[in-house]
């Protein structure tokens, strides 16, 4: 018994313990709610692309489409994959209201 506990291995067991409940559980938290808020994803939604683009759904989202349509200017609409999306903000929340 006395010599499971002077392992070397003991160390690196607790080092990955910690980096799980300290990176990798969050950034799975993360992306669980990430992909909830696309699939909840409506018209009138401001999203940010990964390019950075800040625009406004124009179409009503299916959940099978793999594409959404957005307006990133006035007139200006083109479709974005639904992958290329890092943040949803509902219509109803404000810009600067971050969580």
């Amino acid at each position: 018994m006395q010599d499971l506990l002077t392992s070397p291995f003991v160390p690196l067991i607790f080092v990955l313990v910690v980096m799980y409940f300290l990176l990798m559980r969050p950034q799975q938290q993360r992306m669980k709610q990430l992909r909830t808020s696309i699939a909840n994803m409506r018209r009138g939604d401001t999203v940010i692309t990964a390019g950075g683009h800040i625009a406004t759904v124009s179409k009503p989202v299916k959940p099978e489409d793999e594409h959404v349509t957005v307006e990133i200017a006035d007139g200006v609409h083109t479709k974005v994959l639904k992958n290329t999306i890092s943040e949803v903000r509902p219509k109803n929340q404000p810009a600067n209201d971050k969580e």
